[in-house]
Formats: structure tokens, sequence, C-alpha cells
């Protein structure tokens, strides 16, 4: 009763936590006219401050060991333990050349008038073997900005093909961090949760592959590439296909990594250099990959404990009754799930955080209207992907226009996938689709 009692009383007080680092973030932010201005984990630290002062009915030093005790929750460290592997991985395949390899790769078997539908295939199978929709856009985007200028084709369509496309592997790779985050804030395995959300988007990469057909049929050019380097995709296809295999993620990213490894050493000894010098140069590749992963861990933990004091204090369930209020089924849980993650998403400019940041409510709204966890771990990561590919203070978007010497805002109209996608998460949620996780 008395656990009732506070709950009722904390009300929106309970959040203010969470409304504290959204007016540090957001307003400061507008105000700067620079969404990256202020730096995320700085409003995360001083809303956890924030969090811990205000808690009442503890004593100092119990308020820090509930914040820890977020922070340190399995889950969560099991997510910092992936981050670590993937970031090491990822800047490891990047140094023997994984990635110019995989670009190549791609871009040697695509016939001339397939070149929109194939960069689009392209920036799918690149951001699904990496990860990564920021990735993507780095290696791709150059290649764009250079089929524009040689086929007369609109500079911000042309990079609007790549951003979109980016950001279907973003949503699906088994090693990217928005699937990391929403499969392990909802307790379920990424080989399911990837079942569940290629049902949901591969019908809407199939349509937009279509309209470029239809639109690229008039196309000959073809880009200027290298070799295919068939030795040095071994990483991305080990991943790939030990992932889908159901491999443990962690035995999965270690056996890339180990690959990375073991491939730049065979390529120096067969003639690009020393064998001992690209063992430590692998070494400095991990180094620097784990390294730049560490400002999403300190946020990954800022956020585990920041959310285990707004739920103590009532927060959790609080929100929960607020959203479903008026929800009266499951298509209306859905709907309230894809709406938080959507607004947190604006919010922050992350689609990772925003996961990070709604998936232990989200988890409340499955748990309370029994809903298929594999179903909400995809629509957090589907509808967090929709509005990072649209904002246009985005990183994503923010750097392809950069990298084009466009304005963000001209490549939004002509983003195909990123809304498709969207509708076709909206229209899974009303038809109740796929019904086996329904």
């Amino acid at each position: 009763m008395a656990g009732k009692t506070s709950t009722q009383k904390a009300g929106w007080w309970s959040l203010s936590p969470l409304m504290v680092f959204l007016c540090l973030y957001l307003l400061t932010s507008i105000l700067m006219n620079d969404f990256y201005k202020v730096p995320i984990t700085v409003a995360f630290l001083v809303s956890s401050c924030y969090a811990i002062i205000t808690t009442r009915g503890l004593k100092p030093d119990e308020r820090i060991n509930l914040f820890s005790s977020g922070a340190g929750n399995k889950n969560i460290l099991l997510m910092v333990w992936i981050f670590v592997l993937a970031g090491a991985f990822a800047q490891g395949a990047e140094q023997i050349g994984a990635i110019d390899a995989a670009v190549n790769l791609t871009l040697n078997i695509l016939p001339g008038n397939l070149l929109l539908a194939g960069i689009f295939i392209a920036s799918c199978f690149i951001s699904l073997s990496i990860g990564t929709s920021v990735g993507t856009i780095v290696a791709l985007a150059p290649v764009a900005v250079g089929l524009a200028e040689k086929t007369g084709i609109d500079l911000p369509y042309m990079v609007a093909i790549v951003v979109g496309g980016s950001f279907f592997g973003d949503n699906l790779s088994f090693i990217s961090d928005t699937t990391i985050a929403a499969t392990r804030t909802q307790g379920c395995n990424m080989r399911d949760k990837f079942k569940v959300n290629s049902l949901i988007v591969v019908p809407a990469a199939l349509v937009v592959v279509g309209i470029y057909i239809v639109q690229g049929l008039s196309l000959t050019a073809t880009a200027d590439t290298s070799p295919i380097e068939w030795v040095k995709v071994i990483p991305y296809l080990l991943v790939l296909g030990t992932a889908i295999a159901g491999v443990n993620v962690m035995a999965v990213l270690l056996l890339g990594i180990v690959s990375t490894g073991i491939i730049g050493m065979y390529s120096a000894a067969a003639g690009e250099g020393m064998a001992g010098e690209a063992f430590f140069n692998w070494f400095g590749a991990m180094g620097a990959g784990i390294t730049g992963m560490g400002e999403l861990i300190i946020i990954t933990l800022l956020a585990g404990g920041l959310l285990e004091i707004i739920r103590y204090n009532g927060g959790i369930d609080f929100i929960i009754s607020k959203l479903t209020r008026h929800v009266k089924g499951k298509r209306g849980a859905e709907l309230s799930i894809a709406a938080l993650v959507s607004i947190a998403n604006l919010c922050t400019a992350n689609n990772t955080i925003a996961i990070i940041t709604t998936g232990s409510i989200a988890r409340g709204i499955t748990e309370r209207y029994q809903l298929d966890n594999r179903k909400t771990a995809s629509l957090l990561d589907t509808f967090s992907c929709l509005v990072q590919g649209i904002i246009p203070y985005g990183a994503q978007m923010l750097l392809a226009a950069s990298l084009a010497g466009i304005s963000p805002l001209s490549i939004i109209g002509n983003l195909y996938y990123p809304f498709c996608m969207g509708a076709c998460a909206l229209l899974a949620i009303l038809i109740r689709y796929p019904r086996r996780y329904s």
C-alpha cells in the first residue's frame, strides 16, 4: 500500500529528471541553433545529479547506490560489452580495407541501367554488414556525388538514395547499436527480432527498389570501381552468416574481430606490408574502435542509473498509466510505444539513445498488455530509425549534406525509404501484422 501511495503522489515530479534532460539538451540546442553544441553526456550527467539530489526518503549514499544499481544492471553491462566488441570489429574491418572492398563488390555487379536501384541496394547491403548508417554514408556518399555529376541526376536525390538505404541496415543489422539496444531492453533474441523486423521493412525496401528501377531505366552510366578484393569481404560475410545462423552475438563479434586480424596480416604478408606491423596496426584499430564507443557507453550507464531512480520514484508506472489511459487493446499499446520512442528521438536526435531511454517504459507496456517482446523491439528500432532518418539535425543527415555540399532540407523530400518504412511499420500495427507476433 505504501508503494502505491508513493507512486500516486509522485506524479509528474517523478519524471522531472527526464524533463531536466530534455530542457537542457533540447531547448539549449534550439537556442544555440546547433543540436550537437550541447554534449549529450553532459545533459545526462546534470539530469542524473538532479535525480540523485531530489530523490526522497533515502540517505545520500543510498541514493547513489540506487543509481549505481541501475547503471550496473546486467542488461546494461551486457550491452556495454557488445558495444566494446562492435567498436573493435568495425574499426578493425575499416583498417584492413573491408569497407572499400564491400563497396567495390557491390558496385562492380551493378548493371548500368539499374544504377539508382543498385546504389540503394549497395547502401542496404553495406549498412547491413557494418551495422551503422553513418559508416555507410561515409563510404557511399562520395560515390553518389560523383555519379550525380557524371549522369546529371539531381544531387540531393542521389544523396537521399544513400541516406535512405543506410537506415535499412541500421534498423536490421545484428551489430547495429539500435538492434543491440532494442533487443537487450526488451529481453529478446536478436535472430527473432530480425525475423519480425524483416517482415515489416523488407516489403518497404522492395517497393523502393521498384521505384528506383523504373526511374533509372534510362540511365546507362556506371561507376569507376577498383578490382574486387574478395578476401577482405570475408569478415562481413562471416558476421552476417553466423549471426543469421543464431550464434551468440558476442561470439559473432569475436569471430569477426579475429578474422580482421588474420586477413590484415595475410594481406601484409602477400605484399602490402610487414605482417608484424599489420598485427600492431590491428591492435591500434581495435583500440580506436573501443575508444570511439566511449561516449555511447557512458550515456548507456548514465541512462540506466537515471531510469532506475525514475522507476524507484514511480515515474515508469506513472507514464505507462498516462500513455495507456485510453488504450483499449494491443493495437493502442503498440501505437503508444511507437509514439514514445519517436518523441524521444525528436528530442535527442539519436536513435540508440532514444531506445535506451524509453526501453524500460516500452517493456512495461509490453508486459501489461501482453504484447510480443520481439515485435516491440522491432517497433522501437523501426520508429526510432524513421525519425532519425528524416530529421534535418540528425548526425546522418548533417554528414550527408556536408559531404555533398548541400542543405539537409533538400535531402528530406527525396527520402523514399524512411517514409515507406514508417508507413509499413504503422500498417503493421493497424492490421496486426505479422499475425504470429501480434
